[in-house]
């Protein structure tokens, strides 16, 4: 009896004894765990993702003499492009697909406001303002040359349920689509300029030439009207104007084409500049913030600003 009492006790300390090195072993491989994640990353993330991120952006940095990434857009989809807003603030959107909101950021790309158009979003690829504060978003993305809506509305952001409508056509469209090489009816870049709205084509045809169009900044119905025709070896994806109407910007896909003038009239004739953007994503919302610098968005999200030479 007292033999089985001794065994009964010497079975029960052998199972103790069991567990509490598991304990350990357990404990001892969560303690490894957490040491190898920083307690400041955040839940989710990834310290590699992080650290390539960070690199990546000191490359851009590096390469483009004059480019600073100043942040990322907060709740904004594939921004298309940008316009001022009240000081220090302004203005971008999401292209097709997105709902039809205008996203007002700061200079960090801080969400400050919401403003949802009564408008439908067919494919809002750019938008630009007037000096009284007036937004101009062209609902003019046309990636297969076919549409038949195309549609500028005209904002005021106080008044969003007050929409103006400018619709138009290009007098030299025919065919809906045209034939692959002569798609250059897409539009993802216009500027105001002395109440006129100008276009700027994105070449899906042949990505050689951008087709400068205009159409007055008021309500209504028209048929643009062709001014100017630029060489530009890329897909135009946004324009901006410098404030003393001096310098004009074309961006591209990584890259910028800089044209300079004494006038809007001469702009058209000069000679683009191109200047390379390596590592800066699909760059689709540019902004004059002043005569030499300029914001700059991609459609990953990434705000950028660059000091013109």
């Amino acid at each position: 009896m007292v033999g089985a009492f001794f065994t009964l006790i010497l079975c029960l300390m052998r199972v103790l004894f069991s567990y509490s090195l598991a304990a350990l072993l357990l404990f001892g491989s969560c303690s490894q765990a957490q040491s190898e994640k920083s307690p400041h990353e955040p839940k989710g993330s990834s310290g590699k993702k992080h650290k390539k991120e960070s690199l990546e952006n000191r490359f851009t940095e590096a390469a483009v003499p004059g480019l600073k990434r100043l942040g990322q857009l907060e709740g904004v989809q594939e921004s298309s492009g940008l316009a001022l807003g009240q000081p220090g603030t302004y203005y971008t959107m999401g292209d097709q697909g997105n709902p039809p909101i205008l996203y007002q950021v700061d200079g960090d790309g801080k969400l400050l406001k919401e403003v949802r158009l009564s408008a439908t979003n067919e494919d809002w690829e750019s938008i630009t303002h007037s000096p009284d504060g007036t937004l101009f978003v062209a609902d003019a993305g046309n990636n297969n040359n076919s549409r038949r809506d195309l549609t500028i509305y005209r904002v005021n952001p106080a008044q969003p349920d007050a929409v103006g409508q400018i619709h138009f056509t290009y007098p030299d469209q025919q065919e809906f689509p045209p034939k692959k090489k002569q798609r250059n009816f897409d539009c993802e870049a216009s500027v105001w300029h002395d109440g006129q709205i100008y276009l700027f084509t994105r070449d899906r045809g042949s990505k050689a030439i951008s087709k400068v169009y205009t159409v007055p900044d008021k309500s209504g119905t028209y048929t643009a009207r062709r001014v100017a025709s630029l060489s530009i070896p890329d897909e135009v994806t946004d324009a901006s104007i410098s404030p003393n109407g001096r310098q004009l910007v074309l961006m591209g896909s990584e890259q910028m084409f800089v044209l300079k003038g004494a006038s809007l009239s001469s702009l058209l004739k000069a000679k683009p500049r191109r200047i390379a953007l390596p590592g800066a994503g699909q760059t689709e919302g540019v902004l004059f913030t002043d005569d030499q610098t300029l914001l700059i968005s991609s459609e990953q999200g990434s705000l950028y600003q660059y000091k013109m030479p």
